[in-house]
């Protein structure tokens, strides 16, 4: 209650007159002395029209502001080969970062080929900029991406990425996050080396 209270800036005045609540019974419920029963806070969810969750909602914090910044190029990429995929890992030297972004050539032409599905924690996003990109996932049928567009997928259901066999390779970017706080396990345990791609 406090919590919400500072939020909008109210005094103990001010909050009992919108709640509908005595000051002196706010008072002791910031200070830990009462608890409203269920029917005052659904009447003071009413009055202020919010969820009861946002009643007890704490402070946010404050953002913090790291002002960070880095360049990512093919010259300074890491590169990682893999049978289906050539990764292109850019903006490598920025540590705890909440996103991993890849350029990548896609070279298996088909599912077959390419063969177990991928699963790991978190989220994607892959935007088509050469090639046609045949995306297979877990509940889906497949579905083809042509340059300019892409697809956002949760990454923990199967997938894979494959060339449509007629347009030889394929050039996407892509950005992958985990709800992990180590992200190094989105970087296959491939052997790789930095360089520009081929």
């Amino acid at each position: 209650m406090a919590g919400l209270r500072t939020r909008n800036g109210w005094t103990l005045k001010e909050m009992s007159q919108h709640s509908g609540i005595p000051m002196s019974t706010l008072s002791k419920v910031e200070h830990d002395r009462l608890s409203l029963t269920y029917d005052k806070l659904q009447q003071v969810s009413e009055r202020l029209n919010i969820s009861m969750a946002d009643l007890f909602a704490e402070e946010p914090a404050a953002a913090t502001v790291l002002g960070r910044r880095s360049v990512g190029t093919l010259e300074t990429a890491v590169r990682v080969e893999t049978p289906n995929y050539e990764y292109n890992y850019v903006c490598t030297e920025l540590r705890n970062k909440r996103m991993v972004p890849v350029i990548t050539r896609i070279r298996a032409k088909t599912i077959e080929e390419f063969g177990e599905l991928v699963r790991h924690s978190g989220e994607e996003f892959i935007y088509v900029v050469e090639g046609r990109l045949i995306v297979h996932t877990e509940f889906y049928d497949p579905i083809e991406l042509n340059p300019g567009e892409s697809i956002y997928i949760d990454s923990g259901m199967g997938h894979a990425y494959v060339c449509d066999a007629k347009s030889g390779e394929t050039l996407t970017i892509g950005v992958m996050s985990s709800a992990d706080e180590d992200l190094s396990a989105l970087v296959p345990s491939a052997s790789h080396r930095p360089g520009k791609a081929a």
